[in-house]
């Protein structure tokens, strides 16, 4: 049986100390499946949560994580279509199967891969689908943003937060980033934020309320969830959307219902993973053009070596990690 090198969790913990380099069997694709080579892999914070065995599709005994790919088919099971083999996709593997990214080769379901444009780099087009896929979900399917809206993104320096910051200001809102200290703020600005907020340098809800001249937020963008935004529920306009996209604080904001009827807004829960491929394909026949034209640009920052997989874990874990990093490919 052909074996591969595969970075694998072998118990619970911080990913320096569960993550081991190995050599494993080459996957075979299952019906609906298919295996693709690996040119590059981005990092999110749900493989930290899957090191410490707490994200909710974490596999049990020694799997392989890494969500977001790019790469080339190289097996097809049952079901797929055999012209899809040498060609280039980049989408969601099947982690949840213990088939993750952080290897030579990984499965993913059919429906869950795109096909990869040429003119996109390996490295953006890795840290392209979940960040980007997510933002427009939020915003325009669960959102609705309108032009000229007030939007305020939480995490803004981070994968997803970064994707909506430019999304926002592409679809024309007034676009609010929050992110702590010099250099996260200093890479919002540089993603178009109209006004970016340090939220540790004050009164956040004050701030805010600054920030939209008292009109409140209109949307509240919100990947971090925590007590900063429980606090921003006090700081949302009549008729705004605060929208739960993830909790990377470690806890879910908190909503007094007499303020959600008083301040007359609503919660709006946010996940990709409740949409469909052909949902996908017509988000990408925007937002792909968008990026081709430079209307969005890659969120990526930095490139890793294979190797240094659980360092840049390690960044992410304690939230010194800015935008996307991108895993490269194993020699």
């Amino acid at each position: 049986m052909a074996s591969m090198s595969a970075w694998v969790v072998t118990s619970k913990g911080a990913p320096r100390d569960v993550l081991e380099l190995r050599e494993v069997p080459v996957p075979e694709p299952g019906p609906g499946f298919l295996r693709l080579a690996v040119d590059a892999a981005a990092i999110g914070l749900p493989d930290v949560l899957m090191c410490r065995g707490t994200y909710p599709l974490t596999p049990s005994g020694v799997f392989t994580p890494g969500q977001e790919v790019v790469g080339r088919v190289t097996a097809v099971g049952e079901g797929v279509d055999p012209r899809l083999l040498g060609t280039r996709r980049l989408g969601v593997t099947a982690f949840y199967l213990g088939s993750g990214g952080f290897a030579v080769e990984a499965l993913a379901a059919e429906a869950t891969t795109f096909a990869a444009p040429d003119w996109l780099a390996d490295r953006d087009a890795a840290g392209f689908h979940i960040p980007f896929l997510t933002a427009w979900i939020g915003l325009e399917d669960r959102g609705a943003l309108a032009r000229g809206e007030h939007l305020v993104v939480l995490g803004a320096a981070g994968g997803t937060g970064a994707a909506a910051v430019q999304l926002g200001r592409a679809r024309g809102a007034h676009v609010i980033a929050v992110a702590g200290g010099a250099e996260k703020t200093a890479f919002c600005r540089a993603a178009g934020a109209d006004i970016v907020i340090d939220h540790r340098s004050g009164d956040l809800v004050a701030m805010v309320r600054d920030a939209t001249g008292g009109h409140g937020a209109d949307i509240i963008f919100d990947p971090v969830g925590g007590k900063s935004a429980t606090a921003l529920t006090a700081a949302m306009a009549n008729q705004g959307r605060f929208l739960l996209v993830g909790f990377a604080s470690g806890a879910w904001p908190q909503f007094n219902p007499a303020a959600v009827v008083q301040h007359n807004f609503s919660v709006v829960g946010v996940f990709a993973g409740a949409y469909d491929q052909a949902h996908a394909e017509a988000a990408y026949g925007v937002m792909l053009p968008m990026l081709q034209d430079g209307s969005l640009a890659s969120i990526v920052t930095r490139e890793i070596p294979f190797t240094d997989l659980p360092e840049a874990l390690e960044s992410l874990a304690d939230r010194s990690a800015i935008g996307k990093c991108i895993v490269k490919r194993q020699p």
